[in-house]
């Protein structure tokens, strides 16, 4: 006999994920923006950012399980930069991109005049949302393997990514975050010509991300971006 279930709207996107909701509001929920809300009646949803908030957690969570078991002999310091290098805002959209997430998001009407579905920010939080509803829908164990089986290949990249240097990964977050690039300011130079010590300080638009000191300019813009990255990782 025939089955009478009605098929998923969401099934090419499970086939995706390899995973198929038993609950289809959570996916729904997940890939709903706030603008969408701002802009119907429909009080039985709710936007994506709780589930957001959740998914964030169990992608920490994961990516650093499995960071752990690949390098093993890897420091705390090291294991967390090349963790930021995978779950970062620019990492999470690609992950989005490939499972063109875009297309399936809840966007108002201005988001989406504005060109949303592109938004790397908005592609992340929706891929961070729906790894949050797998995990709600069917524990742990599921939301491990599909966020894994998505992160992985970008483990590979880990140690290049890991390894750069604060200014080429300030420059890459200021761009994702605020479409901005940084500029240093040399505030002072103290000391003799041998023996000369510059003071630096960082700029996004026109607010201060950091300022620090060091024995050559290219020294001192080093340490002020490793304090704006933290900074800006922490916003």
């Amino acid at each position: 006999m025939p089955s009478t279930q009605e098929p998923s709207p969401y099934a090419i996107l499970e086939d995706k994920l390899d995973y198929v909701f038993r609950d289809a509001s959570l996916v729904e929920t997940a890939l709903t923006h706030r603008s969408w809300m701002n802009e119907t009646q429909d009080t039985l949803r709710t936007d994506n950012e709780r589930l957001e908030f959740l998914g964030d957690a169990v992608l920490a969570l994961v990516s650093s399980d499995l960071l752990m078991k690949r390098f093993p002999e890897q420091p705390e310091g090291e294991l967390s930069k090349a963790r930021a290098a995978i779950v970062n805002e620019a990492g999470l959209a690609r992950i989005a991109d490939t499972l063109t997430l875009g297309q399936w998001i809840f966007l108002g009407r201005g988001e989406e005049q504005a060109g949303g579905r592109l938004k790397r920010s908005l592609l992340a939080n929706a891929f961070e949302a729906l790894v949050g509803a797998v995990y709600l829908d069917g524990g742990f164990a599921a939301a491990y393997r599909v966020a894994g089986q998505l992160i992985e290949p970008s483990l590979a990249d880990v140690p290049a990514e890991a390894n750069k240097d604060f200014k080429s990964r300030l420059q890459e977050l200021a761009q994702a975050k605020l479409q901005m690039a940084p500029s240093y300011t040399v505030l002072s130079e103290r000391g003799p010509d041998h023996a000369k010590t510059f003071e630096v300080a960082i700029l996004i638009g026109d607010k201060e991300y950091g300022r620090a000191f060091g024995r050559s300019k290219k020294e001192a813009q080093q340490n002020a971006a490793e304090q704006a990255l933290a900074i800006m990782e922490a916003g």
